[in-house]
């Protein structure tokens, strides 16, 4: 109890900070999805980022000096994910995730970069060997996540793409906090339970299907690999592509947008309506 009332304190004196002027140019400039909010989300967000920032142990990795640019660029992509769970103060609108209380670390790479297991990884298959291959993020059950900084830079500034490694490997963590990387994250009731394993059942079999007979659409074939990768790849699209998500897969689109308390779509529509044309790719 004692150690929770410190914690409150402690967020609320971080709160009481005002937002530093570049960690606002930050945001316009690298993160295309903190236009989309309002000036209540955008609000909530930026406290959410002064907590995320001070909160986690960071550590820039193969010579990459971390800067607060990165720090925010990438606590901005991960705590839109959690903005449905908390008020302005930082704290819970109800019970749900915590600020990710199942990551401590996040290490940055400049580029992708080869892992060194110090564990299995979750989704390995037992008895058959894995190469290591280059990978530009990782989300690590018992540790860290790991990212590398021209994906992060280039997914946040490029929505358009509907590739996002902060937000696929957050939605890992997400995923974990039961302690199963299942693809089914914390759930409220019984009742979510059930609706969530209906629908994604049904779409991860869709998707399945569709990546065995070549075909693509919003969700990226990757989620097919099994139901962790399938939460991780829907969550992507659930914030970056929600339009065509919800054209494509209504029902899937329904129970992530109940889980995220949020309504992508409405945003996006709403940030088009009096925006110009998505930007160009960052190449």
């Amino acid at each position: 109890m004692i150690f929770a009332w410190l914690d409150e304190r402690r967020r609320k004196r971080l709160l009481q900070t005002p937002f530093p002027e570049e960690w606002e140019h930050t945001l316009s400039r690298n993160m295309v999805h903190f236009g989309y909010l309002d000036t209540d989300e955008q609000q909530r967000l930026r406290g959410l980022i002064q907590l995320f920032v001070a909160e986690k142990e960071w550590e820039g990795c193969n010579g990459l000096v971390l800067t607060d640019e990165m720090k925010v660029t990438i606590a901005g992509q991960a705590c839109l994910l959690l903005l449905g769970f908390f008020d302005a103060s930082g704290g819970p609108l109800f019970r749900g995730p915590d600020l990710y209380a199942n990551v401590e670390t996040i290490l940055v790479y400049p580029s992708t970069f080869v892992p060194r297991r110090t564990e299995d990884s979750i989704f390995a298959i037992p008895g058959i060997e894995h190469p290591m291959l280059p990978l530009i993020g990782e989300a690590h059950r018992r540790g860290p996540v790991i990212l590398t900084w021209n994906a992060v830079r280039r997914s946040a500034k490029n929505p358009n793409l509907g590739h996002n490694v902060v937000y696929h490997e957050f939605a890992h963590k997400l995923d974990m906090l039961d302690g199963a990387a299942d693809g089914v994250p914390p759930l409220r009731d019984e009742g979510e339970y059930e609706r969530w394993n209906r629908v994604c059942q049904a779409e991860y079999e869709r998707l399945r299907e569709l990546s065995d007979a070549g075909r693509e659409g919003v969700l990226d074939p990757y989620g097919s690999t099994d139901e962790g990768e399938f939460f991780a790849v829907v969550t992507e699209a659930f914030f970056d592509t929600p339009i065509d998500l919800l054209e494509e897969h209504p029902a899937l689109y329904e129970v992530l947008s109940a889980f995220y308390r949020q309504d992508t779509a409405a945003r996006q529509r709403r940030a088009r309506s009096g925006a110009s044309a998505p930007p160009e790719p960052l190449h």
